[in-house]
């Protein structure tokens, strides 16, 4: 019988098996049969026989088997089946003698698909030509509508050997690692991160090492910036040479200040053919270097934008000429003290270096130049201008370098219609021909002036100075040492009501003996960001000093932790002050160890953060500075000793020689200072615990 599958496939159907039904034995037949099916059974047949080595499920026994006879023997599928047959007749084929169960991958509807054959072009096989052994091969499988597909490939089973767990376990014998060289297997640029945090000389010292270590002191990236003056004094002038050569193209910023082992000319050739791009170079004390070898320094470095040739003897013109020419980079340029040279020179560096800033150019002849003084003003780049001893300067060339060739005046103000001048840093100390009318001419064109020195111009007034700064709001450093013209009016009405006072920070003022309390306290009043003061010679008192500590107190907060150290925050230089004594040099004392005990509002004990450096009188200095030292570390109670005994001591010298009681007051004298000595010395501690007085006799004590 044939038919047709879903998918329209012939179908071929076997015709129905007569199948005989079993009979039903009884008693002893029934019981020999039984016994038959045991010993007939597998299992039983296996008991005496050795286990197999071999896998029964290989690839070579997989074709032996039929999907058939994975089928349960004993399925309840097979006697529903016998069962409802009808007439004794059934329709599986006679090779499957069970069907299979429920769990097997042929259960259910895949069944139904594996009793019936696909027939391919159009071959229907008849039941005579059908083998009823016929059975799919174990790698085949059924897949949808009927089309049959093949298992996967699985990998052999191991053979099972007999008395496995039995065997001892195998141990993995330990492989000792090769020697590990931490330093030689570390990337070299992390080694020379490491050597990277060494200072030059201790590169020095750790190049004698080893091979390695040299290698790596001496390469270049490491001295992109050499630095010589800390340690020129100390190393050889072979390893500096071998240093710059090693490290000559790395090298950015050479400073080679004080450097005397260069000043062989063959080493200087050596220093000169390894550096080609410098840009940073300080040749200042090289007082034997070459002139051929520095102008072949220069036109080999281009890039150079600062130039330190201080004190050089080999500078001439030529060299500035060779600098305006080869180094168009130049911001920076100093030349003070170069005898050799003048003002030309200078004129040929503004003209020809446009970036140009900072110009020290201390003790040149020829500033009185008029051509030098308009193209400093037509270039108007300058911020910082050094002419220190530049006697040769008027007011005449002052005055075209801030306004130019006769310009334009305001009417109403009288002043030069201009731009404004970009200077910030202004010295003009020891020039000796400078007026007031000189230095009045800056006023209203140097808005941006911060620093600015007059010392040593001994013919500058107070009407000068007071209207230059009435109109520098940004003033912070003031030099007028030696100007023996200037009035207390000054100082009370001229700078201390002038905008730059709450930003002043330095001030001088020594040896300008008309200056006393009157100019002094007002200023310091109105200066609160005042941190040194120089008023040596002069004819300031007592009251300065309390007006400066009361100053520092009233702008410096207070701390309640005994851990905190306090730092210097005003210094005050007053040798030869005549008005000065111990009491006021006791007041700052006082004032840097004052500690505060808990009163009204205030709770806690606090501690200064803000304290005064002195420099005084010789006699009375080295308590000064066994008082800061004791503050310094904290030890404020000691410092309050020292402070107490020295004021005991400086009662009792007072006392010797004021007539009756002569030897009462010596006895006194001597006492005191046998305490303030062991004080200076070291005293006691903090709390009175950790320091030993030295044990001192009164025998020889001479007044």
């Amino acid at each position: 019988m044939a038919g047709t599958s879903p998918s329209g496939q012939a179908i071929e159907r076997s015709e129905a098996i007569p199948v005989e039904l079993p009979t039903r034995l009884k008693g002893r037949a029934r019981l020999l049969q039984g016994l038959h099916r045991i010993s007939s059974s597998p299992s039983l047949a296996q008991l005496g026989r050795r286990r197999a080595t071999s896998n029964p499920y290989d690839n070579a026994a997989r074709g032996t088997l039929s999907w058939a006879s994975l089928g349960s023997a004993s399925s309840p599928r097979t006697q529903d089946s016998a069962d409802s047959s009808i007439g004794g007749y059934s329709t599986a084929p006679t090779s499957m003698p069970a069907s299979p169960g429920p769990d097997t991958p042929l259960s259910g509807n895949s069944i139904s698909q594996f009793a019936s054959r696909r027939v391919e072009q159009g071959a229907l096989p008849t039941p005579a030509t059908s083998s009823p052994k016929s059975a799919l091969h174990l790698n085949v499988r059924p897949g949808s509508r009927g089309v049959l597909t093949s298992f996967p490939a699985q990998p052999p089973l191991p053979d099972i050997v007999e008395g496995y767990f039995s065997y001892p376990l195998a141990t993995s014998k330990l492989v000792r690692r090769a020697n590990f060289d931490f330093w030689n297997d570390m990337p070299y640029e992390i080694k020379l991160s490491v050597f990277a945090y060494l200072k030059p000389k201790e590169l020095v010292r750790a190049s004698a090492v080893s091979r390695g270590f040299y290698k790596v002191c001496f390469d270049g990236q490491l001295w992109t910036c050499f630095d010589a003056s800390e340690f020129y004094q100390e190393i050889p002038a072979e390893s500096l040479a071998k240093i710059i050569v090693a490290a000559g193209p790395f090298v950015k910023d050479l400073n080679l200040r004080g450097c005397v082992q260069v000043e062989h000319y063959k080493r200087a050739e050596v220093v000169v053919k390894a550096c080609k791009n410098l840009i940073n170079a300080t040749l200042e004390g090289c007082r034997n270097f070459q002139r051929s070898t520095l102008h072949s320094l220069l036109k080999s470095n281009e890039r150079l934008a600062n130039i330190n040739l201080t004190g050089l003897t080999a500078v001439t013109n030529g060299t500035c000429k060779i600098i305006a020419q080869s180094c168009p980079q130049l911001e920076t340029f100093n030349v003070s003290w170069c005898n050799h040279m003048d003002a030309r020179g200078i004129r040929a560096v503004v003209l020809g270096c446009p970036k140009l800033k900072d110009l020290r150019a201390g003790e040149i002849r020829g500033f009185n130049s008029i051509e030098l003084a308009q193209d400093i003003f037509e270039t108007n780049n300058l911020e910082r201008l050094v002419l220190s001893g530049c006697s040769d300067i008027t007011d005449e060339a002052l005055k075209t370098m801030i306004s130019g060739r006769e310009p334009e005046v305001d009417i109403l103000t009288d002043v030069p219609i201009v731009p404004i001048r970009k200077i910030r840093h202004l010295d003009l100390s020891r020039c000796n021909r400078l007026t007031s009318a000189g230095i009045k001419s800056l006023a209203c064109l140097v808005p941006n002036l911060e620093g600015l020195q007059l010392s040593g111009c001994t013919a500058l007034t107070d009407d000068a100075l007071s209207a230059l700064l009435a109109t520098t709001p940004c003033l912070t450093h003031l030099d007028l040492e030696e100007i023996a013209e200037l009035t207390n009016t000054l100082l009370s009405e001229g700078l201390a009501k002038a905008p730059c006072a709450p930003r002043l920070e330095h001030l001088s003022i020594s040896y300008c003996e008309d200056l006393g309390d009157a100019g002094m306290l007002p200023l310091i009043r109105a200066c609160t960001s005042l941190k040194s003061i120089d008023m040596d010679n002069t004819r300031i008192s007592d009251l300065v000093l309390a007006e400066a500590a009361a100053m520092v107190r009233s702008r410096s907060s207070r701390t309640t932790s005994t851990q905190s150290r306090p730092q210097i925050s005003l210094r005050l230089v007053i040798y030869d002050c005549q008005n000065v004594t111990w009491t006021g040099i006791r007041e700052v004392l006082y004032k840097n160890s004052e500690v505060r005990k808990p009163s009204g509002t205030q709770t806690e004990v606090t501690y200064p953060m803000e304290i005064i450096a002195l420099r005084c009188f010789y006699g009375w200095q080295l308590t000064v500075q066994e008082h800061m030292r004791r503050v310094l570390q904290g030890d404020l109670p000691a410092a309050g000793r020292l402070e107490r005994k020295w004021t005991s001591h400086m009662m009792a010298v007072e006392e010797v020689g004021a007539g009756a009681g002569t030897r009462r007051r010596r006895r006194r004298a001597r006492e005191a200072a046998m305490l303030h000595a062991d004080e200076e010395e070291g005293g006691a501690g903090m709390n009175g615990i950790g320091r030993r007085r030295r044990a001192r006799s009164n025998g020889c004590f001479l007044m």
